[in-house]
């Protein structure tokens, strides 16, 4: 693991003013397309780590639209795919070295989708981390339903039970039931404070998520686009909600599922307390980023 320099820049979009940050030189020292890593609702914070073991890379990184350094102009809160789509579009434009390799995670990886879908000439391969698109599922109209308790119960007792309640969606193996969520999680179950601060702002629990969650890939661009796109998953999350939901595409899709180490924060150093196993992650990064 080594330090590249990291330069930081603003990107003017309409209704945002963007931040990303470059580690490497642009255009690239070897040809090589740029590595654009990308989460949601994680800001760029969360891929110092990864980033580091990939320090013979042109890596860049950003905050999406309200996220982090990001700030928004367009008085909305929501976190639309399809709006971020054209975001990234106008970065990898500004980023000058042409198309760029593309990892996006949870939501990120909803964006990679979105992205490829409407500007397949601005990627040479994307990695689809978890995309947690549970519109794909058999038991989609459960997961809805389930995300709706997850919702209602942030929106009732604040973060910590929402928060909990997040937890135990996304842990559940196997299809949802209608038991599932009928009772909130205590959130001291997961260390988390059990008492409402009042604030509704998460941009994960307050809504501005729902149009991630409630994201439908266009199969059929999918296929039709040239671009090799990986569905990937770690083995810590088989069988659950993002396990199930990259999976699915790739059965629809007639692509394989790559199997990474960890779990859904896998590339995770110490960013937020919760490290995954970042060498390794790096490592199968790289074997599917190469491979034919």
């Amino acid at each position: 693991m080594t330090t590249t320099t990291l330069a930081t820049h603003t990107l003017e979009v309409p209704g945002a003013t963007l931040t990303y940050d470059v580690r490497g030189p642009l255009p690239t020292a070897d040809g090589t397309p740029p590595l654009l890593l990308v989460g949601q609702p994680m800001d760029a914070s969360g891929f110092g780590t990864l980033a580091s073991y990939l320090s013979d890379r042109t890596v860049v990184t950003y905050d999406p639209r309200g996220l982090g350094r990001s700030v928004r102009h367009d008085g909305s809160t929501e976190h639309r795919p399809e709006q971020q789509a054209e975001d990234l579009h106008l970065l990898v434009a500004a980023l000058g070295a042409g198309p760029v390799e593309l990892f996006g995670s949870s939501g990120g990886a909803i964006t990679a989708l979105a992205l490829l879908t409407a500007h397949p000439e601005d990627v040479t391969r994307v990695v689809a981390h978890e995309p947690p698109a549970t519109t794909v599922l058999p038991d989609a109209a459960q997961a809805e339903a389930v995300w709706r308790r997850v919702r209602d119960t942030f929106d009732a007792k604040g973060w910590g039970w929402g928060m909990a309640s997040f937890i135990a969606m996304t842990s559940w193996q196997g299809e949802f039931t209608d038991e599932v969520l009928a009772e909130a999680p205590d959130p001291a179950m997961f260390g988390m404070p059990g008492e409402d601060d009042g604030a509704r702002t998460d941009p994960l629990l307050s809504g501005a998520s729902d149009p991630v969650v409630a994201y439908r890939p266009d199969v059929e661009a999918l296929r039709s686009a040239s671009v090799p796109l990986v569905l990937a998953a770690g083995i810590e999350s088989k069988d659950t909600m993002t396990w199930r939901t990259t999976a699915a595409l790739a059965e629809t899709l007639g692509e394989e599922l790559a199997v990474f180490p960890s779990n859904h924060g896998g590339f995770l150093g110490d960013e937020y307390g919760m490290p995954g196993q970042p060498e390794a992650f790096a490592a199968r990064l790289r074997e599917v980023l190469a491979a034919g």
